[in-house]
């Protein structure tokens, strides 16, 4: 008897992955997807076999018994299921779908597709949507309004940083007696960017660098002190801003301003790819990721520099997304 190799699936799963590959290839990638009698598959389920078999078990004893009250039950029977049948396809027929953009994530945290389903006539219930080849358990139900539509969520996890194809998708249902499963098959043509996983626990952020040109020059202000004046920076220490003259510009509608001593050097965050130590190429970005989640929440300006790659240092929510793109990107 031939053992199974650890880490092989045995013949059987490995003809279901070779003949789900070729299936999946058939089918056209597409960000909406139109349901027609061309796409749409149904067979019968284990209770629409076990059904047959009992309307064959009652026709046969109607005949042998010469029971008329048992042919009226089978036919009765049998032309439930086969009305059963028509309409368990006709839920998916006509019915659109609809793949809405995927935000980026970090690699190894869920991925959430979200699916908008327009019915353009009678409402459809009980609609399942999973990654093909998923379990049932990971089915998301969903019932579409008549003339209306709605929205599905399917997460999965990606593994790898960069623009990765989004998995095939199964739209099914067993509606209304799950004597028959109908069924389609999805290839979403939109790609998902994952960005490299964050360091955990994280380095701490390398220090700032001074700006060329040094410390501006002063001049003389009420009091004696030597400084000079400028807008206030996010991230000045409260120390450095001057109230006095920050009251009556807030009174006159202005923004606060902070002292500019002849000591005080800008400074700049880079977070560079030397930076990083000896790490491998995945661990420095994984690092350098975890900085640039860091210095967005220190409020400060950062820079990020990468083999080939140099990003200014600026701040805020765009320049955040700049920055992880550039790291699931780089190559």
């Amino acid at each position: 008897m031939s053992a199974v190799l650890p880490g092989r699936g045995s013949p059987l799963q490995a003809v279901r992955a070779r003949w789900r590959a070729w299936w999946a290839s058939r089918q056209p990638r597409t960000d909406t997807l139109l349901l027609t009698q061309r796409n749409i598959y149904i067979l019968p389920t284990r209770a629409g076999v076990a059904y047959a078999v009992t309307l064959i078990v009652l026709l046969l004893a109607s005949i042998n018994y010469q029971l008329n009250l048992g042919y009226v039950l089978t036919f009765l029977l049998a032309g439930s299921g086969a009305v059963a049948m028509h309409v368990t396809h006709n839920t998916l027929r006509t019915l659109t779908l609809r793949l809405r953009p995927p935000a980026a994530v970090f690699a190894g945290e869920p991925a959430l597709l979200e699916v908008v389903l327009n019915s353009p006539g009678h409402a459809r219930f009980g609609i399942g949507l999973r990654l093909l080849g998923a379990p049932w358990s990971t089915l998301s139900w969903i019932d579409v309004p008549a003339m209306g539509q709605a929205s599905a969520r399917v997460s999965f996890v990606p593994t790898r940083r960069g623009l990765n194809e989004l998995p095939a998708l199964s739209v099914e249902t067993r509606f209304p007696l799950g004597l028959f499963r109908a069924w389609s098959v999805w290839r979403p043509a939109s790609t998902l960017l994952v960005y490299p996983a964050p360091e955990r626990p994280g380095a701490p952020l390398p220090a700032a660098r001074p700006m060329p040109g040094g410390p501006q020059r002063g001049r003389s202000l009420d009091g004696g002190e030597v400084e000079g004046v400028r807008s206030y920076r996010r991230g000045d220490p409260l120390k450095l801003v001057y109230w006095k003259k920050a009251a009556k510009s807030i009174a006159s509608g202005g923004d606060l301003v902070s002292r500019d001593t002849a000591g005080t050097v800008q400074r700049q965050l880079w977070l560079d790819w030397q930076a990083c130590g000896h790490l491998p190429a995945e661990e420095r970005l994984s690092r350098l990721a975890a900085w640039v989640l860091a210095a967005q929440r220190s409020g400060a300006e950062y820079g990020v520099g990468l083999p080939g790659v140099s990003i200014e240092p600026a701040e805020g929510e765009a320049h955040r997304r700049r920055c992880l793109e550039a790291l699931a990107l780089w190559t």
